[in-house]
Formats: C-alpha cells, sequence, structure tokens
C-alpha cells in the first residue's frame, strides 16, 4: 500500500500513478476479442460451442444446452434458505421502488401560435445483460441489470453468464426466478457479447448491451459500440473514502477491504488530513486481512494498488479525490453532508459514519454498476435510462409556420441547400 503526504516533493508523481489505475491494456487484447467476434458473426452457435468448450471447459451437445430451463431457476428458488430469500425480495423491492423514480417522462408544450413541441420517451426493444460468472457469481448484478429494464419497460430481455463446468450459480437461477426473466444462456466473455450483438441461432440480437466484467467483456463491449448500444466500459472495482479523526480507523480498514478482496487489479483509497487516522487504518488493515477467506486476492491488491494520502486540509483531499473520480466515495467525516456540494466525480457516494459501500451493493436501492477508472467524470450509474430512447416532437400550425418559416428558410439559403429552403417556403403565404 502506498502512503504518502501531499507535501512529499514526489508526490505528483505517485498521484499520477493513481490516476491511471483503471487503465486497461485494451490494445493488447484488441485482436483477440476482434477474432471472437468474427467468429461468432459468422459461425454463430458453432463458434460459440467452441469457445464455451476452450473458456468454460464442457461442450454443449445441442442448441437447446446453451438455455439454462425455467425450471432449474423455480427449483433453484424454491430451495433457497428462507431468510436468504426474503433478503433478495427486501433487495428486489428496494431497487426497484427506486428505479422506478427515475423513470424519465414524456412531455408536450403548447405555444399560442399553434406550435407543439415535446418528448416521447420509449423503452428499447431488447436489451442484453451480461452478468459475470467466474470468480464468483453476482445475483446482485442480476437484480441491478434487471431491475431498470424491466422499470423502463423493455420487453425482450435477454441475460447471459459464463457456466464453468457447467455448473450454473443456484443462487444466481434463484435471483433469476425472483425477476422473472426466461432468457437466460450459458455463455460468457466476448463471445456472450458478440452473440449479443449480432444474434445466433438461439441467442437473438439486442438493442443495448449492459453489464460489467472483465477486460475481454469490456473490449467486446467497445468493438460492438454503434451496433448497438451498450452502458459504459467499465473496468476493476475501486473505492475512495474521504475521513476526517471522527472516523473510526477499524471500519475504514474493512471498508478498503471491501473493494480488495474483489479481484488483485481493484483499488482502495483513502484521502484525509490526520495523520492518526491514517496510521491507525495502516494498523488496522493488516488486523483484518488474516481473517479474510479471500486474503491472498485482497493483499495483493491492497498492496499494489491500494493507497492512504494525507492531506493538509479537507478542501485539498476533496479535490484530490474529484481528481480519482471514484466508483464509490465513502464520506466518512463529522458533518459528511457540508461537503456533499463540493464533490464533482463519484459514481455512488456513501454519507456518513454508518453507510458502508456494501449497502450499496445490495440493498440500498440505487445502482451497484458503476463508472470506474475516473470515468465517473463523464459517464452516470446505469439506471432506467439506459434502456430508453428519446424522440423529439414537433407539429406546426399555419399560423407558426408563418411566424418563424422566413427566418429558416434564411437560414437554409444561407447553407445552400435549396430544397430546404423551398419545403419551407411553399408553406408560406
Amino acid at each position: 500500500m502506498i502512503f504518502i503526504k501531499s507535501s512529499d516533493n514526489d508526490f505528483n508523481e505517485k498521484f499520477q500513478e493513481l490516476l491511471g489505475r483503471g487503465k486497461m491494456d485494451i490494445a493488447h487484447v484488441s485482436n483477440i476479442v476482434g477474432g471472437i467476434i468474427e467468429e461468432i458473426k459468422q459461425d454463430k452457435n458453432k463458434a460459440l460451442f467452441s469457445h464455451i468448450a476452450k473458456f468454460d471447459n464442457w461442450k454443449p451437445k445441442s442448441d437447446a444446452d446453451l438455455k439454462i430451463s425455467q425450471d432449474s431457476m423455480s427449483k433453484a428458488y424454491d430451495n433457497l434458505d428462507k431468510k436468504l430469500k426474503d433478503s433478495l425480495h427486501l433487495a428486489y423491492d428496494r431497487i426497484k421502488v427506486y428505479h422506478e423514480k427515475q423513470k424519465p417522462k414524456s412531455w408536450f408544450d403548447t405555444e399560442a401560435n399553434g406550435t407543439i413541441l415535446g418528448q416521447k420517451v420509449t423503452p428499447v426493444d431488447s436489451a442484453g445483460l451480461y452478468i459475470p460468472g467466474g470468480k464468483a457469481a453476482y445475483p446482485s448484478s442480476l437484480l441491478m441489470n434487471v431491475i431498470p429494464a424491466q422499470v423502463a419497460g423493455v420487453e425482450n430481455i435477454v441475460i447471459c453468464t459464463p457456466t464453468p463446468d457447467n455448473e450454473p450459480n443456484e443462487l444466481l437461477l434463484a435471483a433469476c426466478h425472483l425477476c422473472g426473466v426466461n432468457q437466460v444462456y450459458k455463455v460468457g466473455g466476448a463471445s456472450a457479447i458478440a452473440a449479443m450483438a449480432y444474434g445466433t441461432e438461439n441467442i437473438p440480437k439486442v438493442d443495448v448491451i449492459t453489464g460489467p466484467g472483465n477486460i475481454f467483456v469490456a473490449t467486446a463491449k467497445k468493438m460492438v459500440f454503434g451496433d448497438v448500444n451498450i452502458d459504459m466500459i467499465a473496468g476493476p472495482s475501486e473505492i475512495g473514502i474521504l475521513a476526517d479523526d471522527s472516523a473510526n480507523a477499524s471500519h475504514m480498514a474493512i471498508d478498503l477491504l471491501s473493494q480488495a478482496e474483489h479481484d488483485e487489479m481493484a483499488s482502495s483509497i483513502m484521502i484525509t488530513p490526520s495523520q492518526k487516522l491514517a496510521d491507525a487504518v495502516k494498523v488496522e488493515i493488516e488486523k483484518w486481512l488474516v481473517k479474510l477467506p479471500r486474503q491472498e486476492i485482497a493483499r495483493k491488491s491492497i498492496e499494489e494498488r491500494g493507497a492512504i494520502i494525507v492531506t493538509k486540509d479537507m478542501d485539498e483531499a476533496i479535490s484530490l479525490m474529484n481528481e480519482i473520480a471514484p466508483e464509490h466515495l465513502e464520506v466518512a467525516t463529522m458533518s459528511p453532508f457540508e461537503l456533499l456540494p463540493y464533490i464533482k466525480h463519484a459514481g455512488a457516494i456513501f454519507l456518513g459514519h454508518n453507510t458502508p459501500e456494501a449497502i450499496g451493493d445490495y440493498v440500498a436501492g440505487p445502482n451497484h454498476t458503476l463508472p470506474t477508472g475516473g470515468t465517473a467524470k463523464f459517464y452516470s450509474p446505469l439506471g432506467v435510462e439506459n434502456f430508453m430512447k428519446k424522440s423529439s416532437i414537433i407539429s406546426f400550425s399555419n399560423n407558426a409556420i408563418n411566424e418563424i418559416g422566413e427566418e429558416c428558410a434564411l437560414i437554409a439559403n444561407t447553407e445552400g441547400l435549396t430544397a430546404h429552403e423551398q419545403s419551407v417556403r411553399v408553406r408560406l403565404k
């Protein structure tokens, strides 16, 4: 873990390294991913079978083997422990309520001269959701992707998830049943993205693809963008923490590790004006590490991509954190809401000492599919709008076109577009 002060002579150099934390060497895998995409486009299911055998260690016997049956999803749900089932229902309900408040509305505005302007909001016809299933399975990611698509009104929802050794995760299947989805395919990686982008004999082509994944998934999403829409190019998970002397060092340590245990490439960064807190958190991290089942992953992440920065004051801490633009940002200070107006860039902001990032991963309600690697400067969390599109509404009366048509014709004439000009003039008195 990097321990630095903003007053250090080499601070700028070390801080620039942190800013590059989420950079993925997409160029390094582009040829591989490009080849996978072309194979899917050309050979469809035949290519899928080959890729599944290569990457997931099993080979489908028929096209039907690609799809997970509704019966298996129903059985997985029925076999859930009651407390876990109740927890999933709680998460589902809270996520749905939150996303229903996001749904954009169509609107119309009528001017006195008879002009009607407006906006018509329509869901996309189909959405493809990628749910990771490599080092771990994430039923929570299923909820976070399916629910906003359902709230948007998407009629055709397609899910792809890898199943190593042809063993689907039972909790993921149960979550599929809870969400009422019926098109779930045992396909992962770049192959899944290509299949949803271009279609195969079984997997239908979709309009938008969402969901997190590794560098191969991210690269594939980038390559198919334009043929379909995507949510974002997401990299390794990360957490940023702004903290002062009121923060509990043990809490800060385990919060940093909550992201470190995701992946060796995850980033955990705390910025504080308190040297005392920084020293205490360093000690607490080691105490927590030895207790974690995923200690090896968390240790590598925290040692190679973790940092604690001590600043001269909280203003400087906020400024640096805005540069980092973390995926998750905890504000563990005495008066967190007073700092909120100064925080410009973060995927999700967790305010107060009792709001760990993990609460947002599962049951708070807001989406946990968030921009990473500094892209929170221009990307937003996954939401209902990712599954909807807008159409402009324009209607002019006779009075309206006569009122401003001359100006329109003049601009068209100036641009040298005569047909544009005349299409207006023939309607003027």
